[in-house]
């Protein structure tokens, strides 16, 4: 049985330690670190499918009436819809299991983020396996007994919780194991919450055709099997997390000089208690939720832009949006489909790309790059649009959603460079609800102004053009908040007495120091498991991508 030992203290056994506590999982000497980044990979390549939900809207409308729906008379509203087993969900209501996704997201990782901070990454991944997982099993009788409530509780609520704190377990742990590539390390991990729907979208699609019958959809059936799956994969994950002693640090790697870095990277701690006062914390909160906000209001209407900005040019038809007949919406359409597979790779692949940049540009320049680029590119959209040239529209939307995939990517580590590394994790749950308040924002913005300008007569596809400029001015507003960021004040960190107390109520123990006597035992971790650990998730990734590229392939064909 291994022990820990505080620099120049007894050693502290913890064989009483329960199995989930934070005690066990404090890595000993020779743990080799990028074992970390799979297990956070592993879960957050189950929670990604989140993303992917719309997948069963269309065979849950019909889960009655099996080939055609049986549609609710006018007299059954929202709450009688929660409990009627007599007619069909419309895909409106079922959107509502969306929406609850990322409000509990936002609300559990700001309620519960001081807390994984204590207990550690273990007992939070452990619990965010049964909430997400446990919840498509409930959401499954919920289908079987055509239950609506059950699927809101079940997938939208107690999911979402799983989803919040899926989403911040591994946040605090890779920082702490990658000082010296915290975007990187940061960028892995939420690379797999974006690329979740590439996995589990086609999945789903499989197993729904798998178990299809003249008496079902399948939806049932395949939440029941997704939830199984997803408790197994992300318990493993969840066991696979370790924590670095206090005090560790990579070979051959000293922390910057404060002052001497353009990554204004502070050598304090601030605690999760004091940030809703601090006015960096809002700054970057306004920083992300303008970013996010373009971007996700962007994503839902990515298809039907596409169709009604180019119309038949999409398939060599020369004729608008509203001329087409039913077979050419439909050729469109899948066209269209393949344009959202693409940006979803951009977004995934930008999670990497622009977090791993930020190590060496700083996270205050990549979001200058971000707001300044970005706004560059929605500017340009109406006249790439307006002169049909769909290489220059595609292109900026790429390289836009790359960006949005990049913003949740680098925002924990620019928090970590500004708050300290102690309680990153916290903060970053407190953030969050930015992304909450940016998912209703975007939407409303994009959707509303869609219908207002339809409203006002303007053709199909020169509707957009007003919204583009206001999401511009979104970019703004962002660039002035992050233009304003600023050090954190002394006064904020805390005090040596006051982190060593909050060490202590985080169970957090430092390694023996190389003069004194070690008493943790050696572990070298063999090459061939850290091989086995990213093939185990790397696997299933490139199945997603591979399935993602055969759509994005119907927009070039």
């Amino acid at each position: 049985m291994s022990s820990v030992l505080t620099e120049g203290a007894t050693p502290v056994h913890h064989q009483d330690a329960g199995i989930l506590s934070k005690e066990r999982i404090i890595a000993a000497p020779g743990f080799n670190r990028w074992l970390v980044p799979p297990a956070a990979l592993a879960i957050h390549l189950c929670i990604g499918m989140a993303y992917g939900f719309s997948v069963f809207w269309l065979p849950l409308s019909k889960a009655l009436g099996i080939k055609e729906a049986l549609k609710c008379g006018p007299e059954v509203g929202f709450f009688q819809q929660l409990f009627t087993t007599s007619c069909d969900w419309p895909i409106s209501t079922l959107g509502w299991m969306y929406t609850l996704f990322f409000v509990f997201l936002g609300l559990s990782a700001a309620i519960w983020g001081g807390w994984l901070e204590r207990v550690g990454p273990r007992k939070v991944g452990v619990l965010a396996a049964l909430c997400w997982g446990g919840g498509m099993l409930f959401s499954a009788l919920g289908v079987y007994t055509h239950q609506f409530w059950m699927m809101l509780l079940g997938s939208g609520i107690v999911g979402g919780i799983g989803l919040g704190l899926g989403y911040i377990s591994p946040v605090s742990t890779l920082i702490k194991w990658f000082p010296d590539k915290r975007g990187m390390a940061t960028g892995m991990a939420i690379m797999g919450f974006g690329g979740g729907a590439m996995i589990g979208s086609p999945l789903a699609a499989e197993l729904m055709k798998h178990f299809a019958t003249p008496t079902s959809v399948g939806v049932w059936e395949t939440f029941a099997v997704m939830g199984c799956l997803y408790i197994v994969a992300m318990l493993i994950g969840a066991f696979g997390y370790r924590i670095p002693a206090t005090g560790w640090a990579p070979a051959g790697w000293t922390p910057p000089v404060q002052g001497q870095t353009k990554a204004m990277i502070t050598h304090g701690h601030v605690h999760v208690k004091k940030v809703w006062g601090i006015p960096q914390f809002w700054l970057v909160w306004m920083v992300l939720t303008m970013n996010v906000s373009a971007g996700i209001g962007v994503i839902g209407m990515a298809s039907p832009m596409l169709q009604e900005v180019f119309g038949g040019s999409l398939i060599g038809v020369q004729a608008k949006f509203g001329e087409l007949d039913k077979t050419q919406l439909t050729a469109i359409a899948g066209v269209a489909a393949g344009f959202a597979a693409l940006l979803s790779l951009f977004n995934i692949v930008g999670r990497f790309f622009w977090a791993s940049l930020s190590d060496k540009l700083g996270r205050k320049l990549t979001y200058t790059v971000f707001f300044i680029l970005g706004g560059l590119l929605y500017f340009s959209i109406p006249a790439s649009a307006g002169a049909g040239n769909k290489l220059l529209f595609v292109g900026a939307f790429c390289v836009i959603l790359s960006m949005y995939g990049g913003a949740f990517a680098t925002v924990p580590a620019y928090l970590a460079d500004l708050f300290g590394t102690q309680m990153v994790g916290a903060i970053h749950g407190r953030l969050l609800t930015a992304w909450s308040t940016a998912g209703i924002l975007g939407p409303v913005v994009v959707n509303y102004m869609r219908d207002y300008q339809l409203g006002l007569g303007i053709p199909r596809d020169q509707v957009y053009n007003q919204t583009m400029y206001i999401l511009v001015g979104m970019l703004v507003i962002g660039l002035i908040c992050n233009w304003l960021v600023r050090p954190v004040a002394d006064k904020h960190f805390m005090t040596e007495a006051e982190l060593a107390e909050e060490k202590r109520l985080a169970h957090d123990k430092a390694q023996a120091s190389a003069a004194g006597p070690v008493t943790m035992s050696f572990h070298q971790t063999p090459v061939v498991w850290v091989a086995l650990a990213w093939l185990a998730v790397g696997v299933p990734l490139a199945w997603g991508v591979y399935r993602t590229l055969l759509s994005a392939g119907k927009f070039f064909n």
